[in-house]
Formats: structure tokens, C-alpha cells, sequence
């Protein structure tokens, strides 16, 4: 396949889509409660945790768009990019300003990257999306989200995984969370993630070769800078996340963390049952 970029999808580079959604006090304790929070001690006009605003904005594609996959189709809400697996790979993320319950804000999605490559698995395509999200004039979160496209499996093969490497040993925190399908279920629901590697093991199996359902990188993230939020003094500002192991629904992982440093960084990690490395994340935290 050529690593140069054709006319089309040079094209998409620069578009832009926006968004508008109210912060409802309903939808808000429903996060809470799959995220295993009291839903009952939120209300209208709390500050939300500052990364929880990608639980929101969801695009809400027609049924008639949506492809085999569960994805919208190519070309309909992303590039056409003519790779079929699109999984999220990495983001960098700096949280200004916070939402709170009753807010009517927006999000604007840029099309920021397309960039073919030549890995290690195979041919492919990295999209890198840039996401603003604003409260008026008032800039609450940028993010730059990566997304890899690969090739498609061939009959009776495995899909490819990088080597496993240990998780660092020196946590000074820890929490362990079962990944359930219900739990995966419901995180799905809430981001209106109908992608069906999350809940269709046959498919899973046979068309994209994976052993199960795979866990939503969105949500071990989310999971992972919750248990960091809620074990750091001061506000989450910044983060830098990237995924590199698959995790199966139904497995068991163990969030990690450092002390901050003086400059108020933490690294966290999330493990696997083996003790491999799954994901990580660079946070910064700022005095409240």
C-alpha cells in the first residue's frame, strides 16, 4: 500500500465539526453511577471532575450510517480512510477550565493529521483529531486524539500486539478494578460507542482477530486518571495518555501511580493481571 497520502484525504485535513451539548444533571448521574460514584451528590451547578468532559459530545450518527463495524461509516463523520480497524492509540490534553451541571457547551472536532506509516505489524494510518471544547468564548479543554487504522486480518490469524514489558514495580498507590461486561457495557451506552469489538465476541474473534471482546481504551483511561484524581492533592490541568496493550473484557487490572514530583507531575500506569504494561499517563496537577 503507498505511504503517500491521496488527493481525498489530503482534502479532509482542516475540516471542522461542532457539536452543542447541555450538561444535564441526569446524564451526569448516570456517569457517576457506572463509574461507581454517588449519583446522589451531584447537583445542578457542581464543577465535574476536569477530564470527565469526554463523556460528552458524542456524535449522534443515523443508524443508516453506521458500517459493519459499528463505527459510522468512512466518510461520513472521519476521513475514508480505506484501512477497516480504527482503534485509539494516545492523547495530550490541557484542561483549563471545568464544566459544570446545567452548562451549554460546544466541541469543535478538527480533522488535525493523516498520516501513513509502515509498522511493525503492518501498513498503517494515523488520524490524529484535535478537540476544543468551549463554554461560550471560554476555551474548557483542548486535545489532540490519535487514532491507528490498520489492515484487515486475514483468515484464521491473530490480530498483532507489540512485545509485552513489565509494569514499573514501585507504585506509591493502587487500585485494582475488575473490567466487567456489564461495566464495559455501560461505559458504552454513555459515549454511544457502538463499536463492536466491546460486546460481539464472534465478531471480535473472526473478523478483527482478537481471543475476546476488548476492554475500551476510553474507558480504562478514564478509570485510570479517576484513581489518580482521587489519590493526588490539586487539580488535574494536563495529560498525556497512550495505550499499548489490548485488554479483554471481564480481565482484572491494577491502576498505578507515583508521588508527585515538585513540579506537581505523576505517572500512572495500568496493569495487567500478568503484570505486563497495558497504558500510561503523564498528569500534572496544580494547588487547588
Amino acid at each position: 500500500m503507498s505511504l503517500t497520502l491521496s488527493d481525498e484525504l489530503q482534502s479532509w485535513v482542516g475540516r471542522t465539526r461542532t457539536v452543542e451539548e447541555e450538561i444535564t444533571l441526569g446524564t451526569v448521574r448516570k456517569i457517576a453511577g457506572m463509574l461507581d460514584f454517588d449519583p446522589d451528590s451531584f447537583r445542578k451547578g457542581d464543577a465535574l471532575p476536569p477530564h470527565w468532559f469526554n463523556m460528552f459530545f458524542c456524535d449522534a450518527t443515523r443508524q443508516s450510517d453506521i458500517g459493519a463495524d459499528g463505527h459510522p461509516k468512512p466518510g461520513v463523520i472521519l476521513p475514508p480512510i480505506p484501512l477497516p480497524r480504527r482503534m485509539g492509540a494516545g492523547r495530550r490534553v490541557h484542561m483549563p477550565g471545568t464544566l459544570r451541571i446545567g452548562d451549554t457547551a460546544t466541541r469543535t472536532a478538527e480533522v488535525a493529521a493523516i498520516v501513513p506509516k509502515q509498522a511493525r505489524t503492518g501498513f498503517i494510518t494515523v488520524l490524529t483529531m484535535r478537540h476544543i471544547i468551549r463554554r461560550g468564548d471560554e476555551v474548557i479543554a483542548t486535545e489532540e486524539f490519535d487514532a491507528i487504522y490498520r489492515e484487515a486480518v486475514k483468515p484464521g490469524e491473530k490480530s498483532g500486539t507489540s512485545t509485552p514489558v513489565p509494569a514499573p514495580r514501585d507504585a506509591a498507590w493502587s487500585v485494582t478494578k475488575h473490567l466487567s461486561s456489564p461495566l464495559v457495557f455501560r461505559y458504552s451506552a454513555t459515549t454511544w460507542n457502538a463499536h463492536r469489538i466491546h460486546y460481539d465476541a464472534d465478531y471480535t474473534r473472526d473478523e478483527e482477530g482478537y481471543p475476546a471482546t476488548v476492554q475500551n481504551g476510553g474507558l480504562t483511561m478514564q478509570l485510570l486518571l479517576d484513581s489518580a484524581v482521587k489519590h493526588t492533592k490539586g487539580r488535574l490541568t494536563h495529560f498525556t495518555a497512550r495505550l499499548s496493550r489490548p485488554i479483554s473484557v471481564g480481565d482484572t487490572v491494577t491502576f498505578c501511580g507515583h508521588a508527585p514530583d515538585a513540579e506537581g507531575k505523576v505517572a500512572t500506569w495500568v496493569q495487567s493481571a500478568e503484570g505486563y504494561l497495558c497504558g500510561e499517563a503523564e498528569c500534572r496537577f496544580a494547588a487547588a
